[in-house]
């Protein structure tokens, strides 16, 4: 059995870190073989696809073998884990991986999945689960509703890894100019959201396989900032789920499962959802080492208990 990990490029992944890595080597403990390739790679010939891959060696990290030419069919499994931005290269590797979902070949998490949720607009679905949010490109609109809410934080929708977010007081001097700079003259959308204080103690990062929440680990923002992300400064913490937090992933399993969300990555903040990351989540190896559980062995079990 074969799986093919569609990723940034190899010499790019730090294999302390990166749950791609996790994924590869539990794929391999599990006597799969493992093959990696970038979205570049992806090509198509008339209607079949194909793809220029190599076979890798992920533990111990990592041994490559020569690239060859092969069918996508040739794999029973392909994860895309490419980290955004979600932009127009990362959109065209969603429809050719669709060719092979077409043909039979089981893709993760599903391509028409990954098009149509967008990491800040996807989590929308379940306004009831959120802190009051507003997404708008009107300055004037935004700027209404920072008021009403006190203090806010505002996030590029194309933002990753917290990169851009930016707390603000309603009553800040320029305001509007601020909400100028982010939407780019009016131009793109930004979403709004209420400031939650209690982010000082941490934002959960929760991941759910096929619906059901394996693992979780609370990130605490850095000294002097508000933003918990561990590409940020944040420092992983152990945590257990409360009522609270079991009910958002209750909620949402239905619906990941449905859309073909198999691993996912939520935020949550003071009971409230934030995000939902579909792309590359992150958060196995920090779970792995505060719990002391195989959670990539999990993952890739889950798989071959549905798909394999």
């Amino acid at each position: 059995m074969r799986q093919l990990f569609v990723l940034d490029p190899l010499e790019r992944i730090n294999p302390a870190k990166d749950s791609s890595a996790a994924l590869m080597q539990a794929a391999q403990r599990a006597s799969i073989e493992v093959w990696a390739c970038t979205p570049a790679d992806l090509q198509v010939r008339g209607d079949q696809p194909l793809v220029i891959a190599m076979p890798v060696i992920a533990e111990p990290w990592i041994s490559k073998g020569e690239s060859q030419n092969l069918l996508l069919t040739d794999f029973a499994c392909i994860w895309m884990r490419k980290d955004p931005p979600v932009d127009e290269a990362y959109l065209y590797a969603t429809h050719l991986l669709e060719l092979a979902e077409r043909s039979g070949v089981c893709v993760l998490n599903k391509p028409a999945s990954l098009r149509a949720w967008n990491e800040k607009l996807g989590a929308l679905r379940f306004k009831n689960l959120m802190a009051p949010t507003f997404v708008a490109s009107r300055v004037s609109e935004l700027a209404a509703f920072a008021r009403e809410q006190g203090e806010v934080v505002l996030k590029p929708l194309a933002g990753r890894a917290g990169q851009g977010v930016v707390r603000v007081a309603a009553a800040a001097p320029g305001l509007e100019a601020l909400l100028e700079l982010v939407t780019d003259q009016e131009q793109l959308p930004v979403m709004v959201q209420r400031f939650l204080p209690a982010v000082s103690k941490g934002d959960k990062r929760i991941l759910l396989v096929d619906g059901e929440p394996l693992g979780a680990v609370n990130r605490r923002p850095k000294a002097g900032d508000f933003r918990s992300n561990l590409a940020m400064g944040g420092s992983p913490e152990l945590t257990e789920l409360d009522s609270r937090e079991l009910q958002i992933c209750s909620e949402l399993a239905p619906v990941l499962k449905e859309q073909g969300l198999f691993f996912v990555g939520i935020d949550v903040i003071d009971g409230m959802l934030s995000e939902i990351n579909v792309t590359s989540p992150t958060g196995i190896r920090e779970v792995e080492r505060l719990k002391g559980v195989p959670l990539a062995d999990q993952v890739i079990g889950r798989w071959l208990v549905s798909f394999g």
